[in-house]
């Protein structure tokens, strides 16, 4: 009997996250059964157990992948010297998390963002997975925060200015968020009218100064 080669076991691990994925984006972790799953990868029981013990591992290991395109799209983000400021950089960021993670639900909605909400409303309840959302989370975090200190050794940060690399991370991070969150809920016509409202919101927001008259509660 010939032996299965490694590119195949690979191809069809990846058709099973594929199909899970768009099953957990589309309904949730807990409304999915193993039998959609087994239907949306076009497979037999077998063949997906034969890969994954159950649901919870299958859970676990998109979330990972999930986990793993932020990431990777951060810590590149951070490689570039200097960094291109918010309005370039988010915008960015969010165009190659579209590149690495392309696929699409059935009304053409781009599905990562509806699969992150997904992994936010999971971590609320599941121990386990939340201890692996804080994990990235710290990592991403970092990354952002070199981010910050790039801008800094560029000279980019106004003199004297106090930078709190890790709240500017946070913050930053919170933008590519509530972005996520919004094309979940509401959905965009174009990825490219909204990743221009953002950037563009983002200029608008960078360009607002304060002036000689500070209000006594922001020093």
């Amino acid at each position: 009997m010939a032996r299965v080669s490694q590119e195949h076991l690979d191809a069809r691990r990846r058709q099973i996250l594929d199909g899970a994925a768009l099953c957990f984006a589309r309904n949730g972790f807990h409304a999915t059964s193993m039998q959609d799953v087994l239907k949306e990868a076009d497979l037999s029981a077998g063949a997906v157990y034969r890969y994954f013990s159950g649901k919870e591992e299958l859970i676990g290991a998109i979330v990972a992948e999930v986990l793993g395109t932020v990431r990777e799209v951060y810590e590149q983000a951070a490689r570039q010297t200097p960094p291109p400021l918010p309005d370039v950089l988010i915008p960015d960021v969010l165009a190659r998390m579209r590149e690495l993670r392309p696929g699409l639900l059935d009304d053409g909605q781009w599905m990562f963002p509806r699969l992150m909400i997904q992994v936010w409303s999971e971590a609320t309840r599941n121990a386990e997975l939340a201890a692996q959302l804080r994990e990235g989370f710290r990592l991403v975090r970092a990354a952002w925060g070199k981010v910050v200190d790039g801008y800094r050794e560029a000279g980019l940060m106004p003199a004297g200015a106090a930078a709190d690399a890790d709240a500017m991370a946070r913050v930053m991070i919170a933008v590519v968020q509530g972005y996520a969150l919004q094309v979940a809920l509401f959905g965009t016509e174009s990825a490219a009218s909204f990743e221009a409202m953002l950037r563009d919101g983002l200029r608008s927001l960078m360009s607002v100064q304060r002036g000689d008259q500070e209000v006594a509660q922001g020093n």
